[in-house]
């Protein structure tokens, strides 16, 4: 489909019918050969709105079909075309389904794609030399490697602001810790009225305290939570000074200075069709998740509850401790198609920190 090299990854698929263009620009795809499942995709083209990042994560995208007429009034270009501008291998014609069954059944496994070692034997022996997503540091190459405030919507195309770290207001103040970041967390608190200034995965909790935060947030990412040890330990030593959300990876880390285990799961959770019960209310959540890792917590411990759970495999989805005013929650908050009766994570977050100033 586009591209020539030679990358490894691990080899996820994706059942999400659309949005390929927020997965493989989401940080959390980093290190991915992403399978999307869904057998023609680039029918709508690309644009500048829908990014999560400034440039694609993922490794390599592997499809059954490639559209090759998009057709959509918001398209730009296309998908082939935004690949290739950014470097990313693209393989169109692969029996996705066999390979995604293959997938289920053994979980997701080391991959390569090439278009320059074509001995297969050869290609096997680098594959399993590479080191395993559980061995990988891959939040160094997605967070920013300084604190920046983020000022808005005004500029999609170019989203960093230039205005100096710290910059006075009247409005919630919130830290973001950008273990990877996507846009449309940072848009969701900005719709709010929030001001907001994010820092990189290694600042410390003096750094912190020096910002004055209203709350902290901590940012969904890729990887292996536990690589994550020093950040979940800086983060330990502020929890009850500050209102926490955690998202995705974020969730995980957070889970972990709460003295938590994280592990792998065989497959992951990685679509726009999760269902999710909150357990407080019963209610189910249609969720869309990208994320490979998952924390334990059967019961409450040391003040810290379940509160979401994942009805395909009743993982754990979500964590509070109100005594020390924090929560968390697996999925991506934003995309709960259906349920305008609930109470968005975004919104509890906002009234925490309302009630501590």
């Amino acid at each position: 489909m586009t591209g020539r090299g030679e990358v490894f990854g691990e080899v996820v698929f994706n059942t999400s019918m659309s949005g390929y263009q927020e997965i493989i620009t989401d940080p959390a795809s980093k290190g991915q050969l992403l399978t999307l499942t869904y057998p023609l995709i680039g029918n709508y083209g690309v644009n500048n709105e829908d990014v999560e990042s400034a440039s694609p994560q993922v490794e390599a995208v592997l499809v059954r079909e490639y559209c090759r007429k998009p057709s959509n009034w918001r398209a730009t270009g296309s998908l082939v075309q935004y690949l290739q501008d950014h470097g990313v291998l693209g393989v169109e014609g692969l029996d996705t389904r066999s390979l995604v069954l293959h997938l289920r059944e053994k979980g997701t496994m080391r991959g390569a794609v090439s278009t320059e070692t074509l001995e297969v034997e050869e290609l096997l022996r680098r594959v399993r030399a590479f080191p395993s997503i559980e061995e990988r540091e891959l939040v160094p190459a997605v967070t920013c490697q300084e604190k920046y405030v983020w000022t808005g919507e005004q500029d999609l195309k170019a989203p960093f602001s230039t205005a100096p770290a710290g910059a006075a207001g009247n409005r919630l103040h919130v830290v973001v810790y950008d273990l990877g970041v996507r846009y449309s967390i940072l848009r969701q608190l900005s719709r709010r009225g929030c001001r907001i200034t994010v820092v990189p995965a290694g600042t410390s909790a003096a750094e912190i305290r020096e910002l004055k935060p209203d709350g902290i947030l901590i940012s969904d990412g890729p990887g292996n939570p536990a690589l994550l040890s020093g950040a979940a330990a800086e983060i330990g030593t502020l929890l009850g000074r500050y209102p926490f959300f955690g998202i995705g990876l974020g969730h995980l880390v957070l889970a972990l200075s709460l003295g938590l285990e994280t592990y792998k799961l065989p497959l992951g959770h990685r679509g726009g069709n999760h269902p999710v019960r909150e357990l407080a209310s019963g209610q189910v959540q249609i969720t869309t998740q990208n994320h490979g890792f998952c924390a334990r917590l059967e019961a409450a411990r040391n003040g810290t509850s379940p509160t979401h759970v994942n009805l395909n495999d009743g993982t754990l989805e979500g964590l509070e401790n109100q005594e020390m005013r924090l929560f968390s929650v697996q999925f991506h908050p934003q995309e709960m198609p259906g349920r305008p009766d609930l109470l968005s994570p975004y919104d509890r977050f906002i009234q925490m920190m309302a009630a501590g100033k």
